[in-house]
């Protein structure tokens, strides 16, 4: 780990960092609400739906194997700098795309960017931050995803109401355009893992990564609950839509109730891991978490309240369990390989849920009424999923 910062730039450097994932989360998760809109728009099916937003996993993981061969072979801002550079770009060429394929193309692009940059910002956690404080900049950082429900969705699903689909995504680029100067400011040159480093081929770095037993449980852990998280979450805007019957326009409340309680109990249970561990703490989270995945994949039409408080349960809970798993994964990175291993984590964790969006979409159908079926199939395959984690959990070391 390089040397520790002073507190107060620390917690600039965190606070930034959350930024940039909030971003970057934002540009994906986005994608899923939108979903009633897009496909009533360009008339696609739930199988292309779930193309649309396998896509960008797809390329992420892609991406991110790639990386992890020459990652940490240079300063982490540089790279993380560039990073954000062409996820910007490819915000841009979302907003302008005329059509469904060069929106799935532009939707690509941002996954090769986003994928590998969101692994950067958990290395600058692990390189930088000592383990005592880990978890709660850990769980500041992945409160991102909250805030994105709480605010970024919203105000996404209220511009494309009013100035259409595009608006969001232009908007968001500009965001990061100025969020990519003052990340140039704040954050703090980081090339101490170059010291002494020996030049490698590249084959050479990955199967260094690979061969260490702990990374490959680690790999399985991240796998197992991004499998169980992705087989729900794509299609669960239109679910929602058209079984539960809550309204379109009614979808930016219920991400925002959810997004606000999710951002509170996400930097909770990033405290609860630093004072009680990773281990105890995950396996508690992720226990809770199977029975709103139940509620919410059976869930009939109900009113708004009862749909907003299946929503706050089956996202509070859900993104709980991935604090402590992240933190456990960094943890289980060798001495000197964490930027390697952990964009290869990365790749294993956008392949994962890439691959159980295209199963959902594969398994997921409509009926005459436009309702989907088989939905509570992906709820118990989560569940299942969700259990294999905990069990694999329990077989992680952490090393740094």
């Amino acid at each position: 780990m390089s040397a520790a910062l002073e507190p107060r730039r620390e917690r600039r450097m965190v606070w930034v960092l959350a930024g940039i994932q909030f971003v970057n989360i934002l540009d994906f998760v986005l994608m899923m609400p939108l979903g009633p809109q897009l496909m009533r728009l360009f008339d696609l099916t739930p199988r292309e739906f779930g193309l649309l937003v396998s896509a960008y996993m797809f390329a992420a993981a892609a991406a991110g194997i790639a990386a992890s061969a020459f990652i940490d072979r240079f300063d982490r801002k540089k790279v993380l700098l560039a990073l954000f550079g062409g996820f910007a770009a490819a915000l841009l060429g979302t907003a302008a795309a005329p059509g469904y394929p060069a929106l799935l193309a532009a939707h690509a692009l941002g996954g090769v960017f986003g994928g590998v940059l969101g692994m950067q910002v958990h290395a600058y956690i692990g390189d930088t931050i000592p383990e005592g404080r880990r978890g709660a900049a850990t769980g500041l950082v992945m409160s991102a995803f909250a805030v994105s429900s709480v605010a970024g969705i919203p105000i996404g699903l209220v511009l494309a109401d009013l100035a259409g689909w595009r608006a969001p995504f232009a908007l968001l680029a500009a965001g990061a355009a100025a969020l990519a100067l003052l990340a140039a400011r704040v954050l703090p040159p980081l090339a101490g893992h170059l010291h002494g480093r020996r030049a490698e081929h590249f084959l050479a770095t990955l199967a260094r990564v690979i061969a260490d037993p702990n990374h490959r449980r680690a790999f399985l852990l991240i796998a197992a609950l991004m499998l169980a998280a992705f087989s729900i979450v794509p299609q669960l805007a239109p679910y929602y839509v058209r079984n539960v019957r809550v309204a379109e326009s009614d979808l930016a409340l219920l991400w925002f109730v959810s997004g606000l309680v999710t951002f509170f109990t996400t930097r909770w249970i990033g405290r609860q891991v630093d004072l009680h561990g990773k281990q105890r703490m995950f396996r508690a989270v992720a226990l809770a978490s199977t029975v709103p995945i139940l509620i919410t994949t059976y869930l009939p039409p109900v009113p708004l309240a009862v749909a907003v408080l299946a929503s706050v349960l089956f996202m509070s809970i859900s993104s709980g369990r991935f604090v402590p798993a992240m933190a456990l994964v960094n943890a289980a990175a060798a001495p000197g390989a964490r930027g390697s291993f952990l964009s290869l984590s990365g790749a294993v964790q956008q392949a994962s849920a890439g691959l159980a969006s295209l199963l959902s979409g594969l398994v997921i159908g409509q009926n005459a009424a436009g309702e989907l079926t088989r939905y509570g199939w992906m709820g118990w395959f989560a569940v299942a999923m969700t259990l294999a984690a905990v069990w694999l959990a329990r077989r992680v070391r952490s090393v740094s």
